[in-house]
C-alpha cells in the first residue's frame, strides 16, 4: 500500500514538474504553424489603428478599428519572408506594439516583447502650447515647434520620466503653427492655428 502510494506521488510530483515548466515557458513563446494567426486587444475603440510591419518599419497593413470593444483579425503569413514583424495598436493615448518571429514556416509570439509607448499631449490653451510626454525608458526626444513652415524653436529633452513643457506663443504672430515631437523613433505631429 505504501509503495502504490509513493509511486503515485512520484509521478503527479514527476506530472506537475513538467506542467509548471511547460506553463512557464509558454509564457515566452507561443509556436503556431504559419498558416493563419489571430491577432487580439482588448478594449479597442472605433477609430483606433491596427497596423502591421515588417522589421524595416514598412508598413504592410493598416486598418482604423471600425466597433469598440475586442478586436481580432486573422493574418494568413504563408507568403511572409523569415523575419521579425510588429503589430501596433495605436490607441487614443498609447500604441501597444507586439513582436512576433516567422521563421521555418512557424510564427512566434514573443510575449516578452509587448510594449507600450505613450503618445504625447500636444495642447493649445489661448497662447500657450502645453506639452506633457511620460517616457518611463528615460529616452530623449526632440521638440520643434514652426511657424509659418519655420522651426521657431527646439529643444532637446533627456533623461526625464514625465517631460512637461509650456511654450508662450505671441498674440502678434497669427497663422499656422505646429509643433513636431521626435521620440521613440516616431514623430508625432500636431498643426494648429492662432
Amino acid at each position: 500500500m505504501k509503495t502504490i502510494i509513493k509511486k503515485y506521488l512520484i509521478v503527479a510530483f514527476i506530472f506537475g514538474t513538467y506542467i509548471s515548466y511547460a506553463i512557464e515557458n509558454s509564457k515566452i513563446f507561443n509556436t503556431v504553424p504559419v498558416k493563419s494567426v489571430k491577432v487580439e486587444f482588448k478594449s479597442v475603440k472605433k477609430g483606433h489603428t491596427l497596423t502591421l510591419k515588417d522589421e524595416s518599419a514598412t508598413t504592410i497593413y493598416k486598418e482604423e478599428i471600425q466597433n469598440s470593444g475586442d478586436y481580432s483579425r486573422l493574418f494568413d503569413f504563408t507568403d511572409f519572408k523569415d523575419g521579425l514583424y510588429t503589430t501596433e495598436l495605436e490607441k487614443d493615448f498609447e500604441i501597444i506594439i507586439k513582436k512576433l518571429s516567422i521563421n521555418n514556416g512557424l510564427v512566434t509570439y514573443i510575449d516578452e516583447e509587448t510594449t507600450k509607448i505613450f503618445k504625447p499631449s500636444i495642447r493649445l490653451e489661448g497662447d500657450l502650447l502645453l506639452i506633457s510626454k511620460i517616457t518611463f525608458n528615460k529616452k530623449p526626444l526632440q521638440i520643434m515647434l514652426y511657424y509659418e513652415n519655420m522651426k521657431i524653436h527646439s529643444e532637446k529633452v533627456d533623461g526625464e520620466n514625465l517631460v512637461n513643457r509650456v511654450y508662450k506663443l505671441s498674440n502678434t504672430e497669427k497663422g499656422a503653427y505646429k509643433v513636431v515631437i521626435a521620440s521613440d523613433n516616431r514623430n508625432y505631429v500636431k498643426h494648429f492655428r492662432i
